[in-house]
C-alpha cells in the first residue's frame, strides 16, 4: 500500500527548483539534513532536539569522509560545486564503509531510516538496497521505521512514493532509476545485489542485523563497489551475535582496515531502558556473553550455537609447553583428505597436549603419492598410530597396505562411543573441546583458529550433540574446517605408546579391521 492515495500533480517549477537546490546543499551533510528534515521538538518528536550522540557522530563521520576523502579531486571538495541540474547530479565520490555493532534499543532503525531518506532526497537517480537478517525483521522493523520517518520528513511527501517494498521518485520518468528497494537476502538468488550498479551517481547499501547475513551476500555485494566515479555508501548494523562471518571481520578480521567500525554500548544511549540494563547486569554479570551482546555491543566469547568458545581457542593459540608435559604421550599421525576442489588435504600430529600441522596441500586424488608422504612421516615421527578420515581416505589406506602399513580409517558418520553424541564426528569434536580446556596447545595458525570456532551445533529433541555439516558451513560462507577436523581425528580411538615407541596403536582398536565396513557394504 502506498503512503498516499494519488500521485502528485505537476509541481510548481519555482518551488520544485528551490527545494532541489536546498536539498543539494546537504549532499555531503547527512547530519545537517536530519536536523533540517524533521520537526524536532514538535508533535511526535517533542522532547527531542535531534539525533542521539552516537547517531550524530556516525552521520557527521559519513559527511566528513564524503567531503574530504583522500582520493577526492580538489575541484570537487567544495560541496557547492555541481556538474548538472538537480541534487548532487554528476558527483564523483568516495567509498564509505560503516560497520556498527551495538546492544539493544539504541535507535539503530531510526538511523537506517534517516540514511535512506537523506540518500534518496539529496542525490538525483540514487539507487540502493536495504536488507536484513530475516524478511520479518526487514518488513516489521526496518521498513516500518522508515515509514514513520517518511511521514515526518519535510521533503518526501510531494516528491517520493513509499510502498511496502520500495521508495522512489514520484515522476514516472525516474521511478526505475531513482529508487531504494528493500530486498530479503537469498544466498541462492543474489541478482538483486549483483545488479546494484549506478555509474557516476550514488549507491546506498544497508545491511540490518548483519551478523546473520551469509558471506555470499557480502561477496556479491562487493561487485557494486566497482563502479568508477560513483558515490558509494555501505552501512552495516547489528547485534554482534556470531564470532564468525563477514560482520565480525569488519571489526577484527583481515578486512578491518576497510571499515570504519564502532561498537555502541546501550548504556551510553538516551533511549535505552536503564533499569532493565541494571537488572541484566545483576542477573548475568557485565562480563557475561549475554550482557556483552545485548548491552555492550561486543562479540561474545561463545555465540549461541558455537560449539568451541573463542576463549578456549585463544588460550590454546601458540601456548608454550615444556617437552616433559607431552613427550611421554603416544604420537598420533592424522590425515584429513580434501572433500572438494577448494578444500585442502591436511596432515598433522598430536602428542598429548601438543598438536602441530605437518603438511597441507590442495585436493590430491593420487592416493599412492599421499600414502608415500604419510609413510615417510610415520617413520620420521615414530608415530604410534595413523588415523585417516574414511570419507576420501579409503584409497590412501589401501595404498598404505601395499607399503606394509596398518593405518586406521575413521568414519565420521560411524557410531559414537559416547551416548551423548550423535555420531563419531560429534564425539571427536567433544573430546577435542575438552582437550583445549585441559591445556591443549595449537600452533599460531589463523586457519586452524577459525576452523575451531566456526562450526555450530544442530538443535535436537533428544539432546545429543550434533555438529553442523561442512556443506551447511559453506552455505554460511565459511570454509570446510579441514584443519580442525584433522586435530579432531586424533581423538578417534584410545592409543598407548609401546615401549621403544614402536609405530603401532595399542588399544581397543588393535583388532580393528579398517576395511570391514567396506567389505560388508559390498556384500549387501
Amino acid at each position: 500500500m502506498k503512503t498516499r492515495d494519488t500521485k502528485p500533480q505537476t509541481q510548481n517549477s519555482k518551488v520544485h527548483g528551490q527545494l532541489a537546490a536546498d536539498l543539494a546543499g546537504y549532499v555531503f551533510d547527512p547530519y545537517g539534513w536530519v536536523l533540517h528534515a524533521f520537526p524536532w521538538g514538535e508533535g511526535e518528536l517533542a522532547g527531542f532536539d535531534g539525533p542521539d550522540t552516537w547517531q550524530r557522530e556516525q552521520l557527521e563521520g559519513i559527511g566528513a569522509k564524503l567531503r574530504g576523502g583522500p582520493n577526492r579531486p580538489a575541484e570537487l571538495r567544495d560541496p557547492r560545486i555541481r556538474s548538472g541540474a538537480g541534487p548532487g547530479c554528476g558527483y564523483a565520490g568516495e567509498i564509505v564503509r560503516e560497520a556498527t555493532a551495538s546492544g539493544h534499543g539504541i535507535g539503530k532503525s531510526a538511523l537506517v531510516a534517516w540514511l535512506v531518506l537523506w540518500a534518496i532526497t539529496t542525490f538525483e537517480d540514487t539507487k540502493g538496497v536495504v536488507t536484513a537478517n530475516t524478511e520479518t525483521q526487514l518488513k516489521t522493523k526496518t521498513w516500518s521505521e522508515l515509514a514513520k520517518w517518511f511521514r515526518l520528513c519535510r521533503f518526501t511527501r510531494d516528491l517520493f512514493e513509499l510502498t511496502a517494498t520500495a521508495i522512489y521518485w514520484a515522476d514516472p520518468s525516474h521511478q526505475k532509476t531513482w529508487r531504494i528497494d528493500q530486498v530479503p537476502w537469498n544466498e541462492r538468488n543474489t541478482e538483486a545485489f549483483a545488479g546494484l550498479h549506478n555509474k557516476g551517481k550514488r549507491i546506498l547499501l544497508i545491511f540490518d542485523e548483519a551478523s546473520a547475513i551469509p558471506n555470499v551476500v557480502w561477496e556479491v555485494s562487493e561487485g557494486a563497489l566497482t563502479d568508477e566515479g560513483t558515490q558509494i555508501i555501505w552501512c552495516v548494523f547489528g547485534n554482534p551475535t556470531r564470532n564468525t562471518g563477514r560482520f565480525k571481520e569488519c571489526f577484527t578480521g583481515k578486512l578491518r582496515h576497510r571499515w570504519n567500525a564502532r561498537q555502541i554500548d546501550s548504556r551510553t544511549c538516551s533511549l535505552t531502558n536503564k533499569q532493565l540494563i541494571r537488572q541484566w547486569a545483576d542477573d548475568y554479570g557485565e562480563d557475561s556473553d549475554f550482557f556483552k551482546v545485548r548491552v555492550r555491543g561486543m562479540f561474545p566469547s561463545m555465540s549461541a550455537k558455537q560449539f568451541i568458545s573463542v576463549a578456549d581457542v585463544d588460550a590454546a593459540y601458540g601456548r608454550h609447553l615444556r617437552p616433559d608435559q607431552y613427550s611421554f604421550a603416544p604420537k598420533i599421525l592424522v590425515c584429513d583428505p580434501a572433500w572438494e576442489g577448494d578444500d585442502e588435504l591436511v596432515i598433522g600430529i598430536r602428542q598429548g597436549l601438543a598438536f602441530s600441522i605437518l603438511r597441507t596441500m590442495p585436493k590430491n586424488d593420487n592416493d599412492i603419492q599421499v600414502a608415500n608422504i604419510l609413510a615417510n612421516l610415520e617413520d620420521e615421527e615414530h608415530a604410534d598410530a595413523v588415523f585417516i578420515d574414511a570419507g576420501y581416505g579409503t584409497g590412501i589406506v589401501s595404498a598404505g597396505r601395499t607399503l606394509g602399513r596398518n593405518w586406521v580409517l575413521v568414519w565420521f558418520a560411524g557410531e559414537s562411543a559416547d551416548p551423548g553424541c550423535l555420531n563419531k564426528r560429534a564425539e571427536m569434536w567433544k573430546l577435542m573441546r575438552d582437550w583445549l580446556k585441559e591445556g591443549g596447545a595449537i600452533p599460531k595458525d589463523t586457519a586452524l583458529y577459525n576452523d575451531l570456532i566456526g562450526p555450530e551445533t544442530v538443535a535436537r529433541l533428544d539432546g545429543k550433540i550434533q555438529i553442523e555439516a561442512k556443506a551447511h558451513m559453506k552455505e554460511r560462507g565459511l570454509r570446510s574446517p579441514n584443519r580442525a577436523d584433522c586435530l579432531a581425528i586424533s581423538f578417534a580411538f584410545p592409543v598407548a605408546a609401546r615401549r621403544g615407541r614402536a609405530a603401532k596403536a595399542v588399544s581397543a582398536q588393535t583388532e580393528y579391521d579398517p576395511f570391514a565396513e567396506i567389505d560388508a557394504a559390498y556384500k549387501t
